[in-house]
């Protein structure tokens, strides 16, 4: 019985097949589509090299303090902008000024004794000239003078350092800048031991970073001279800073300097890019990537979805002759807009490869059809 149906079933629609043919009613026809195709050629581009980079103030000064006493007062807030010169800290200063006045009465008296000393040499000299006294006697009298002048001597020094320690109670900025953490209280015994804050001088930052090895063995491939730094730091391209948040900081920057040695565990120099901070948004620490535009020339820049990722390797269909395609492995390099790969091996200008569909296409297929001209 299902034979039986099958074959009515057959005939039915070879029936009504021929029916239709002869009404002169044309049927739909199969065609196949060719892919999207394209012919590779060479170009120039600017690729975006992108660093790693950490961000840290043009002086980052550690703020300790020069004497040893009670701090009395904290002047400023941690993340507050401060300028040069701007008191930071006061340390207690009644024991220095002590020391201040004990230090200029021991000069007062110092002096009262060269002055004495002075009169009796002079008045000896006078005698020893009228040959009343001995050269012993002056020669005394001399040393005696001589000695006095350098107790005052040292007696004034000890006056200056008394009011230099005197000083050292107030603690100043010695940058402008930025305050960071403040670890200490007022009322806390304070000593040269002790870190009260990092200053971060913010009118210029450094992002600092290692520069890639490629862009080492360009440096010694050419045999640069310590003498040609200076003229390729100053011939590179302008840096921009982005955060991590993906925010890109409105002020570019400049390779101020790279390091004369090369890291053996890295095998990268450390670069600093040098950025104006007019607004203070930038702060020592922040983190984020520096984005330098380097010009390539005579590269092969192919659309993303011509490449299909098999795993660890890239590839892409090649169009042979008879319009046939086949996987060719390619190396690839982000060109850094979104859309495009830069091919470094595996093809050459003048091929012909798949691009709308490569996802698609197997080996060996055949990828352009002739087109189907419209009968009139």
């Amino acid at each position: 019985m299902k034979k039986k149906s099958v074959l009515t079933w057959a005939v039915a629609i070879t029936t009504v097949v021929s029916g239709l043919t002869a009404c002169n009613i044309d049927m739909p026809q199969q065609t196949d589509s060719s892919f999207e195709t394209m012919t590779v050629k060479k170009s120039d581009i600017e690729l975006p090299y992108k660093f790693s980079a950490r961000m840290k103030g043009q002086n980052d000064v550690t703020v300790t303090p020069q004497v040893s006493g009670q701090l009395m007062k904290i002047c400023v807030a941690e993340g507050q902008q401060v300028k040069k010169g701007q008191t930071l800290f006061v340390i207690d200063s009644r024991n220095a000024q002590l020391e201040l006045e004990a230090a200029q009465a021991n000069l007062q008296a110092a002096l009262a004794q060269e002055n004495s000393a002075k009169l009796e040499y002079e008045s000896n000299k006078n005698l020893f000239d009228k040959k009343i006294v001995s050269s012993y006697m002056l020669n005394n009298s001399e040393n005696s003078y001589k000695q006095a002048q350098a107790s005052v001597a040292q007696a004034r020094a000890a006056v200056n350092r008394a009011k230099v320690n005197l000083g050292f109670c107030t603690i100043t900025a010695n940058v402008s800048g930025v305050i960071g953490e403040i670890p200490v209280r007022t009322g806390d015994q304070v000593s040269p031991a002790i870190q009260l804050t990092i200053l971060s001088g913010n009118t210029t930052m450094y992002a600092e970073f290692s520069v890639t090895e490629s862009i080492v063995e360009a440096m010694v491939q050419n045999s640069m001279k310590a003498a040609d730094v200076e003229k390729y730091i100053s011939n590179l391209p302008p840096a921009t800073f982005v955060m991590k948040n993906g925010t890109e900081y409105p002020h570019q920057g400049r390779v101020t300097s790279l390091t004369g040695v090369v890291n053996a565990a890295t095998g990268s120099l450390t670069a600093k890019v040098s950025f104006p901070n007019p607004d203070g948004h930038l702060y020592s620490g922040i983190q984020g990537t520096v984005v330098m535009n380097f010009a390539e020339k005579d590269v092969i820049v192919v659309p993303q979805n011509a490449v299909v990722r098999l795993q660890d390797k890239s590839q892409v269909y090649k169009v042979q002759a008879d319009s046939t395609a086949t996987a060719v492995e390619v190396t690839t390099e982000d060109a850094g807009n979104g859309k495009d790969f830069v091919i470094l091996s595996g093809l050459n200008a003048g091929d012909k490869i798949v691009t709308v569909g490569a996802n698609n296409v197997t080996e060996g297929q055949k990828v352009l059809f002739p087109e189907v001209k419209s009968e009139e």
